[in-house]
């Protein structure tokens, strides 16, 4: 369950209380590991594989009872976030309101912040400025100064990052690069805060970190150098997937590809730096597209669909080599799924990285054999790319299956499980548990049994995604206690 879908009042999950208290929650249940997708600023679409910087957090995920707390806000100004719905998450309305309470906070923080908090604002300003922080807050004044349009149709001068032009914007700008950073260390504080109680309660925080930084990035203005673009930040061929079970058309994502002729002349350095910053974040770290390291599937930039693709080679040992050479054991679990061949198994193999078993796939499978899961995986229900068990069930919007292949699955489904119709979701967590696999996660959706009106993401669409909620009251006792027992039989308390 990803972050933004916890419960709070102020319009989108936060990570302050209502965070802490599902930490608690969870840990109540029996469960060791809560797994999100990933906390970097969003922007079109609210997608998290789309961040707007590859090292900032999302500023919306702040904790506004924190804020209260600290001085830096009235509670009289956070009423308008109060009057959200607290069923979904309103990005259009929460975005401007939530974006003039943090600039307060910011604007106040001098003056009303204590010596100790200022003090570790000027350490995590020295510690991250060089690397990212300060290009990240000159890109956010870019972007709105430039009707939040991509970087490549900015002004010419900045696409370049011209000296003249870049040093009078510093100048003029002070004051908002600072609040930027301030707001950029509330986000890591209140961050250090909810991992520092994971810890204590002995819950491991597991991450998500995409393989491709977004076109419209932070990094990629600042570095693009890194990226198979031209001077003017323009690619000629963008990354995707070839058709498979999501789209007939394969998904066309867009980004900019890696020139990993320079990753690997340079040592491997930014994605080094990339993997130390986040593992200051988590516990664990989902490695999303893992494939793509061993071959990636390269579109040309004017291509409408994914479909006219090829591959080409990636890193493949060289990266991994690289940074466990810098920083030692890699807590990483591979996104293997899609169209994996022999080389990609070999790959995660003799790297010793442990991959992922999606059952709402597996289950579809005649010859499916849970006792072959083996324990260096991590076995899933779905992932957020999916349907709820319930929704993938019964053939939920969204489904690419022929209604005669829902059917199909349904009774393999319910052969495998030994289950019902009306227990599907209770039957494929359980499976799960008693497999091998070292981790066993399930979607909160699937735990509450919720339909495909919950369903997070649909792949390849742009829409209604990214906004479900949810509700505190729907973690009843009666479920937490059921949850345990679950997990209890299982053997994995």
């Amino acid at each position: 369950m990803h972050v933004t879908s916890l419960p709070s009042r102020y319009g989108i999950g936060e990570i302050g209380h209502g965070a802490m208290e599902f930490i608690d929650t969870i840990k109540s249940m029996g469960l060791k590991v809560w797994q999100f997708l990933p906390l970097g600023p969003t922007a079109y679409g609210n997608s998290p594989y789309q961040p707007l910087s590859s090292f900032a957090g999302n500023e919306l995920l702040i904790d506004t009872a924190g804020l209260i707390r600290m001085g830096l806000v009235k509670p009289s100004e956070a009423a308008e976030l109060r009057e959200l719905p607290e069923d979904v998450v309103d990005y259009g309305a929460l975005i401007p309101v939530k974006n003039r309470l943090l600039g307060r906070a910011a604007d106040r923080f001098e003056a009303r912040a204590s010596v100790e908090l200022k003090n570790a604002c000027e350490e995590f300003v020295e510690a991250h400025n060089e690397l990212w922080l300060h290009d990240y807050a000159l890109y956010r004044i870019l972007k709105s100064r430039h009707g939040h349009r991509a970087w490549p149709e900015w002004d010419r001068s900045f696409v370049r990052r011209e000296a003249g032009p870049m040093r009078r914007l510093e100048e003029f700008a002070r004051d908002q690069v600072a609040e930027i950073k301030i707001i950029q260390f509330l986000f890591h504080h209140q961050w250090a805060e909810l991992r520092r109680h994971a810890t204590e309660q002995g819950i491991l925080l597991f991450g998500d970190m995409p393989i491709y930084i977004a076109f419209d990035s932070a990094d990629a203005w600042s570095h693009p150098e890194i990226l198979r673009v031209d001077k003017d930040g323009r690619p000629d061929k963008v990354a995707g997937v070839p058709p498979d079970y999501f789209s007939e058309d394969g998904q066309l994502w867009g980004n900019p590809l890696y020139d990993w002729d320079h990753h690997q002349a340079q040592g491997y350095r930014w994605w080094i730096e990339r993997m130390r910053h986040t593992m200051t974040l988590m516990d664990l770290v989902r490695v999303d597209h893992f494939r793509g390291f061993e071959a990636f599937w390269s579109v040309p930039a004017d291509a409408t669909t994914a479909k006219d693709g090829i591959w080409e080679p990636g890193p493949r040992d060289a990266i991994f080599e690289a940074m466990r050479q810098a920083l030692g054991y890699m807590p990483i679990i591979a996104e293997d799924l899609g169209v994996i061949t022999d080389e990609v198994d070999g790959l995660r193999e003799r790297q010793q990285i442990p991959g992922m078993k999606v059952l709402q796939f597996e289950v579809e499978e005649a010859d499916f054999d849970a006792a072959e899961i083996e324990d260096q995986c991590v076995c899933y229900t779905g992932t957020h790319d999916n349907d709820t068990t319930v929704g993938w069930f019964h053939g939920g919007p969204g489904d690419v299956r022929t209604p005669e292949q829902v059917v199909e699955a349904r009774k393999l489904a319910l052969r495998h499980t030994g289950g019902t119709a009306d227990t599907i979701h209770l039957d494929l967590i359980r499976l799960g548990l008693e497999t091998d696999a070292r981790i066993s996660l399930a979607l909160m959706q699937d735990y509450l049994g919720l339909g495909s009106e919950a369903r997070l993401n649909t792949p390849g669409t742009s829409g209604d995604n990214w906004r479900w909620r949810l509700q505190q009251e729907q973690l009843t006792p009666e479920l937490r206690e059921s949850i345990r027992q679950m997990v209890a039989a299982s053997g994995r308390i």
